[in-house]
């Protein structure tokens, strides 16, 4: 069977869902035995979101082959069972740089290099990429709004690729939003007409419309849709604000999505499986328990920086039937001496992240972690704050640092090694994508993992110091963890503490509802474990606690269900 394509493009305004609808298709039509895989294009001019600021874009996802990629990977990979690759997201940056080598290399015979036909055939030809003998459905999302100046050659590429592929394996979805006016009671249509109105022009018919709401859509209102944007009221689907958007698969398989898209592409499958689904979103709904994780970071005023991590600590309580709260702590405050933000905390964790700024915060939210008995995650930067940590206060390894914040340190124990300079310059600068890591036996590292061999997807330049390591196993942080060859420190453990674990990877890029990373498994069990020591039960009154229930991202395919 030839491929079929979905194109999933948003309107009126960013942030509506584009993302999670893709996301939820995928994971729709996988319940139905498909292979499907997602595609999503952005338009910046950036050549890859690596370099962007958190506050401008969000997490930065990073897949096996080393890839920094949009956040909305996470969302496809959390979904569904693929495994997305750098092929999977591309933006106009890479698109003209593609074009512009192949121009100085004489490709184009000295004609005229123009957007049309020469950079939307490029945008064509990545996305007919992944249009394999292997996947049955293809899903590219269309990053941006419609109207967008930067959007026009991607909308034009998709309208031609309908007469390219044939227009029985081509849809058009388009997301948009239909808000309820509280002052008028009345839910308004205008804005997603005239979001339809500008896809029109350009030469793009929507088959489906996605509509945003706080609500359920009414029959009434599907139907005035339906007339002014030109297609049936059974092609018009509710997308409301949802308990947990684990529940969207669900719900857009009620509002007969799922159906639709079979009949318009003539696809034959078997009857939709969402058991897995329905069982997460029960686990979500009805916690048994419930636990504070306190997140230490520098960007804790945007929670996009840190989704996949923010959804891999919600997975970890599944397991457990335990709601897992967040409270984002921000580690520029901590550096003013005041700790009683995570003084409250069933758990700490400090993420990956780069730049001198908080870091004097997060070594203190490690030394008060080591000190007083309570579950420490050190992931990336959190891990080499720990390792600085230890070497300050126990080691008294005075102005030890990392490289990184101070050049000039007289004990660098986080450095750029010299045996270490082929290995990191892997993708430019940085250690990118998946590692093998060696466990040893007998460790943490070991119960969690189950076995000695593994591979993480890594970002970062700079590691642990091997000088110092044996100075630092001797006094009680060990590396159980490292690269086959032993010379880099991929996991540091505790001796002699209920459960402290940093590791120099990001176990959060690979965690899925159906099947949580066992580092955060284990990471929420020990912190439910700490609440009872401190004889706090499963109570949560914290001001400022933000719960996952409703804000996570999940990844559910493979039929793998959560085990109790």
């Amino acid at each position: 069977m030839k491929t079929k394509i979905i194109f999933v493009t948003g309107g009126v305004l960013s942030s509506l869902g584009k993302g999670l609808s893709s996301a939820s298709i995928a994971a729709m039509m996988e319940g139905r035995g498909l292979s499907v895989r997602n595609l999503k294009m952005d338009p910046y001019i950036n050549v890859d979101p690596g370099t962007m600021s958190p506050y401008q874009h969000g997490e930065v996802y990073v897949t096996d082959d080393g890839a920094e990629t949009d956040l909305d990977l996470g969302h496809y990979e959390r979904f569904s069972s693929q495994t997305t690759a750098r092929e999977n997201n591309f933006t106009t940056g890479k698109v003209y740089e593609s074009v512009i080598r192949k121009e100085r290399r004489g490709e184009y015979l000295g004609r005229t290099v123009q957007v049309i036909p020469h950079i939307t055939n490029e945008i064509k030809n990545r996305i007919l990429r992944l249009a394999t003998d292997s996947t049955d459905l293809l899903i590219v999302e269309v990053g941006g709004t419609v109207g967008d100046i930067e959007s026009l050659p991607f909308l034009e590429a998709i309208r031609q690729l309908r007469f390219d592929w044939g227009r029985e394996n081509v849809l058009y979805a388009h997301v948009t939003l239909v808000p309820y006016i509280k002052t008028a009671d009345e839910l308004k249509t205008k804005p997603t007409q005239h979001s339809v109105k500008e896809l029109r022009s350009i030469g793009v018919q929507p088959d489906f419309l996605i509509c945003r709401s706080d609500r359920l859509l009414p029959a009434d209102i599907k139907s005035k849709i339906a007339l002014f944007c030109n297609l049936p009221a059974e092609r018009v689907f509710s997308a409301p604000d949802v308990d947990t958007i684990y529940r969207l698969p669900l719900l857009f398989g009620d509002e007969g999505l799922g159906d639709a898209i079979c009949q318009e592409l003539n696809i034959w499958t078997r009857k939709p499986d969402m058991r897995m689904w329905e069982d997460v979103v029960q686990r979500f709904l009805n916690p048994k328990a419930t636990t504070r994780i306190g997140i230490v970071g520098k960007y804790v005023h945007l929670v996009e920086s840190y989704k996949s991590l923010n959804e891999a600590l919600a997975h970890g309580g599944l397991p457990h039937q335990a709601r897992v709260e967040l409270e984002f702590v921000s580690s520029d405050e901590l550096e003013k001496g005041d700790l009683t933000p995570i003084a409250k905390m069933d758990g700490i964790l400090v993420p990956g992240g780069f730049g001198e700024r908080g870091s004097e915060g997060k070594i203190a939210a490690v030394r008060y972690a080591r000190e007083n008995g309570v579950p420490y995650l050190g992931i990336c930067l959190g891990m080499q704050m720990a390792v600085v940590e230890f070497a300050r206060h126990v080691l008294d390894l005075e102005g030890a640092n990392s490289r990184e914040f101070d050049q000039s340190t007289e004990h660098a124990v986080i450095d750029l090694m010299e045996e270490q300079k082929e290995i990191t310059m892997k993708g430019g600068t940085m250690r990118l994508g998946s590692y093998p890591c060696r466990i040893e036996d007998g460790t943490l590292a070991h119960s969690i993992y189950g076995t000695n061999e593994i591979a993480e997807r890594h970002r970062h330049r700079y590691e642990v110091n091997n000088d110092y390591r044996e100075r630092l196993d001797a006094a009680g942080l060990r590396a159980t963890g490292t690269s086959p060859d032993g010379l880099l420190c991929e996991i540091v453990e505790l001796k002699d503490h209920p459960w402290f674990f940093g590791c120099q990877f990001h176990p959060e890029y690979k965690s899925k509802p159906n099947q949580p990373h066992p580092i955060f498994t284990s990471f929420v069990r020990a912190a439910l474990e700490h609440s009872k020591r401190r004889g706090e039960g499963t109570s949560s009154e914290a001001s400022g606690v933000s719960s996952l229930a409703g804000t996570l991202l999940t990844d559910p395919p493979g039929g793998v269900s959560v085990e109790s």
